[in-house]
């Protein structure tokens, strides 16, 4: 049995060849030479979402403003690239892949060098989103990259690599935000960015090649209107209910937003050069591992999000210690990303996946036992265990997803991964963060609040793991089912 079909039971569709079925891939002497520009892009992605939830408690007392409004921080990272990642796949058909993602890097040092010296909160956060732009784009172009770069054989151990590298940020990420907003200031942090930046900007220029087709396409305006509308409205929508609970104008935001996807997802499948190819998603062998990804994904921005507002607010811990402690659970989810796509290789993803949901579900327990009197070697164990847990989920699920595709909807179906794990995203973090407002005013004391919110925020984080869990427990089942049924019609 292969790799792939571990996780998925069902026949692949005829109008579809897998990669490992198709001709060999062009040859690339050095391929992670190649990659080196795009690796670094990526993690500059991740350690600005690791490094600046710790830098939020700085931000509300600098500004004066209230934990809803730093979220955005977060959340308006996540809407521009939300926003921005379903016309990735278009961008890479359209123009050379070397060139977009140079520009994608631009954009994030121009974000990063604004946001270093914005006097307002206004301009911090665009220069945020600017940030976010640029990680959108660099994202999906990164695993796109993967596919046509390296051979069908080595495509977990590639994305174990881009894993390895993209998740070196959670582990210096909170360390190097602690230390920096301790001794310096939260400005010091988006010059860190602004320098990754520029260094992964020189890096794409002179090493990068691009692996990708080109033609030309047309652009459907409607498309583009939907899109834009769609998923800014909705992550609009559900970030303001921290502030404004079910306004009129957040319930207006959602419907508008969930109305925009329908009528986009629709008309995406009647066109004939779509913006995204969302017929993917009919795809069991895409649509499982994907929904796995998204679940887990948003898990893991939860628990994130979090752990440092519960630690400082909640326990009163300065934030370079807090960094400080954060770094072990870092090392092991690095090293265990790592381990994840060599695995993969071997063992497929289901055993995986279901291994790093069990664990993940049992850190988040130990999470929600943490008082005022518990120890920190005790938080540092049970980030440790929802470190090895999460890596066991995303990167063989991650990996099938793209491993099911034909090489031509690479794009797409990296496109279609990242969106869905940037709008689910924002969507759960900004859900956590009512839960969390919930718990600081549902109690007389402050610290005592954010405890309470953050085992809330917990318990929301083992539902959307616990899904994913479920899900690959049931597959299965329900694949066999299909299969059983699909015979009895055909007799």
């Amino acid at each position: 049995m292969s790799t792939l079909t571990k996780i998925v039971q069902e026949p692949q569709e005829p109008s579809a060849t897998p990669i490992h079925k198709q001709h060999e891939l062009p040859h690339f002497a050095r391929p992670h030479l190649t990659m080196s520009g795009l690796y670094l892009g990526a993690f500059l992605g991740m350690l600005s979402e690791t490094a600046m939830s710790i830098a939020l408690p700085a931000l509300m007392d600098d500004f004066r403003i209230s934990a809803g409004v730093a979220q955005w921080m977060i959340v308006g990272y996540m809407l521009a690239i939300g926003i921005v990642l379903p016309f990735v796949g278009l961008l890479l058909r359209s123009f050379n892949a070397k060139v977009v993602a140079q520009c994608a890097l631009a954009i994030s040092l121009i974000g990063a060098i604004l946001s270093t010296c914005a006097p307002t909160f206004a301009l911090v956060l665009a220069g945020r989103m600017l940030q976010g732009v640029g990680t959108g784009i660099i994202l999906p172009t990164l695993f796109s990259a993967i596919i046509h770069i390296f051979p069908p054989h080595r495509i977990g151990a590639a994305n174990g690599v881009a894993g390895l590298t993209i998740m070196l940020a959670p582990v210096i990420g909170p360390t190097l935000g602690g230390i920096l907003v301790g001794v310096f200031s939260w400005r010091s942090l988006f010059a860190v960015f602004a320098f990754v930046a520029a260094l992964a900007l020189a890096l794409i220029t002179l090493r990068f090649v691009n692996p990708l087709q080109q033609m030309k396409q047309s652009v459907d305006a409607v498309s583009v209107a939907e899109s834009i509308i769609g998923f800014g409205a909705l992550i609009c929508g559900v970030s303001l209910i921290s502030e404004q609970g079910l306004s009129p104008l957040v319930i207006l935001l959602i419907i508008l937003g969930i109305t925009s996807i329908a009528l986009y997802s629709q008309r995406q499948l009647r066109i004939n050069h779509p913006i995204m190819d969302i017929s993917l998603l009919m795809r069991s062998d895409f649509r499982t591992p994907a929904l796995i990804v998204t679940l887990s994904f948003a898990c893991t921005l939860v628990c994130m999000y979090i752990v440092p507002l519960e630690l400082q607010r909640g326990l009163a811990l300065d934030s370079s210690y807090v960094g400080v402690m954060m770094l072990p659970a870092g090392v092991v989810n690095a090293l265990c990303s790592f381990a994840a796509g060599r695995l993969y290789d071997t063992l497929g993803s289901t055993p995986l996946i279901r291994f790093g949901g069990v664990m993940t579900l049992i850190g988040i327990v130990m999470f929600m036992m943490i008082g005022t009197g518990t120890s920190m070697f005790f938080f540092v164990m049970s980030h440790i265990v929802i470190m090895v847990g999460i890596p066991f989920i995303q990167q063989p699920a991650q990996s099938a997803a793209l491993a099911s595709l034909p090489r031509q909807s690479a794009s797409d179906g990296s496109t279609i991964l990242n969106t869905l794990q940037q709008v689910i995203g924002a969507v759960g973090t900004a859900l956590a963060t009512c839960l969390l407002g919930f718990g600081v005013f549902s109690v007389s004391d402050p610290a005592q609040g954010f405890i309470t919110g953050s085992r809330y925020g917990y318990l929301f984080a083992a539902v959307l793991v616990g899904s994913a869990l479920l899900i690959s427990l049931l597959h299965r089942r329900v694949a066999a089912r299909s299969a059983v049924t699909s015979k009895d019609e055909a007799h």
